[in-house]
């Protein structure tokens, strides 16, 4: 029985650690269902605000905080909490789902705000915190993989997708070499992360950031 749990252990903190191979489609946990109705402005309001508070309580006080203590931080109803998340288990992968939403998504935000190399160079710093806040949700992140779902389900995919964007546009513009695979420069995002990541080490982080986005700047030949 021991080993049992201690192989499901290894495979949670396997998967909380590292990215999953581009293309992964382990568990559909990103296939969109059909038919849901679209939420109402305050249902919706009180869903980010749960989701919100749901981050800062798992990375700060852990997998076992109350979810009463995460509805009173949201300013809701435990009984709202329940509507929107009937587990744990989902609030923390819906949690964490929407920080990766939030990171993909600045990728265009940032776009429409700066020139391309900039964008991109603001980027890594989003996407360094979120590892940062991935790692802090680990304990929390393990129950879900325990109960048999995979939060981290096409998470690659729309990582690469969002860097793709970045060099795209910053190749069109003539300002970032035309040859980076978004695929190796998300390697190179996580070593970073990995090297430096925790939240007192961000003056390191940034300067290997600078480095890694120097290599990635358009020179003419010479």
């Amino acid at each position: 029985m021991r080993s049992g749990g201690s192989s499901v252990t290894a495979e949670a903190n396997r998967r909380i650690l590292r990215l999953p191979p581009v293309g992964d489609r382990s568990s559909g946990g990103d296939v969109p269902e059909a038919g849901p109705r679209p939420l109402r402005a305050d249902a919706r309001r009180n869903r980010e605000r749960l989701l919100d508070a749901a981050v800062r309580a798992f990375s700060q006080r852990g997998a076992e905080v109350t979810l009463e203590a995460i509805a009173r931080d949201a300013g809701v109803g435990i009984g709202t909490l329940y509507r929107h998340f009937p587990t744990r288990e989902a609030l923390v992968e819906a949690a964490y789902r929407n920080e990766l939403a939030k990171l993909c998504d600045s990728a265009a935000a940032l776009l429409d705000e700066l020139p391309p190399a900039e964008a991109t160079r603001a980027w890594m710093d989003h996407f360094v915190d979120y590892l940062a806040t991935k790692r802090e949700m680990a304990d929390a992140l393990r129950l879900v993989i325990a109960a048999g779902s995979n939060p981290f389900a096409q998470s690659r995919d729309r990582l690469v997708a969002a860097l793709a964007s970045l060099l795209g546009t910053g190749a069109a513009a003539g300002t970032i070499r035309p040859d980076v695979d978004p695929a190796d420069l998300l390697v190179g995002l996580s070593g970073v992360s990995l090297a430096a990541g925790g939240r007192e080490q961000r003056d390191q982080a940034r300067r290997l950031l600078d480095l890694l986005m120097d290599g990635l700047r358009h020179r003419p030949p010479v």
